[in-house]
């Protein structure tokens, strides 16, 4: 893989589900495709269910993390300025994945449609294509067209004054902590980050572990399949 550019690599990794950049990033660990990066349970590098895939007909995306918080607009709280958050993505290495924490007062966060149409526009001019967020959006059909890739807690219409707390920290967002610069891919089934050094290993071991997988499939949609065959494979790699 040292003669794909990084960008390259993103390219290739949009080819596979985000359940097999789990696997090789941690879910099996101690096995020789992967990386045991993060604790398997308990690493928090995946979202949980919190969080709804809202274009399932869209294909995987990959990119780097850009993070903000937002809440609502309170006088206590510290106004970082409005250009806080453009002046990050536009530091930010392409594509990019916007990781956002909501976070409000009580009642209000199921309540807060933060994205809809015009400051998903602003945000994809800056080179995002996904966005992970743990509050509800809006302009479903709006966005849609604009094909950028959410992960959401669902839709709702409207909103009051918000506040954009922080741009370019870590964050965590529905089980996953999330540094800025982070590689997160995405698809239907949810999130999952690891570091950008990682790049060409998980490509690498993604390829195999997908190269490997449908061999066993296909041993077991053999018509002559039976538990001794079975057994007699799983044997035979151990002797090797």
């Amino acid at each position: 893989m040292s003669n794909l550019s990084n960008e390259e690599i993103i390219k290739e990794l949009c080819k596979f589900d985000t359940a097999t950049i789990c696997n090789v990033v941690a879910t099996y660990a101690g096995t020789d495709l992967c990386l045991s990066l993060y604790d398997s349970w308990r690493g928090e590098y995946y979202t949980d269910t919190s969080l709804h895939c809202m274009y399932p007909e869209l294909y995987p995306v990959c990119g780097y993390a850009a993070t903000a918080w937002y809440s609502d607009r309170r006088p206590e709280n510290t106004d970082i300025g409005r250009w806080a958050l453009p002046e990050h993505l536009d530091a930010t290495p392409k594509p990019i994945i916007l990781v956002t924490k909501q976070s409000y007062s009580p009642g209000l966060r199921m309540k807060s449609g933060l994205f809809g149409g015009n400051m998903t526009a602003q945000f994809k001019a800056f080179g995002v294509i996904g966005v992970v967020t743990n509050g509800p959006m809006r302009d479903l059909e709006e966005i849609r067209d604009q094909r950028v890739q959410y992960l959401a807690a669902g839709l709702t219409s409207g909103h009051g004054a918000l506040q954009l707390r922080a741009a370019g920290t870590p964050l965590k967002v529905a089980g996953m902590i999330v540094q800025p610069g982070d590689i997160i891919h995405l698809d239907q089934c949810g999130a999952a980050k690891f570091p950008a050094k990682y790049l060409p290993k998980v490509l690498e071991y993604a390829q195999k572990l997908v190269e490997r997988e449908a061999k066993n499939k296909a041993m077991f949609e053999e018509s002559g399949f039976t538990l001794a065959k079975w057994k007699a494979n799983v044997e035979g790699k151990k002797s090797s």
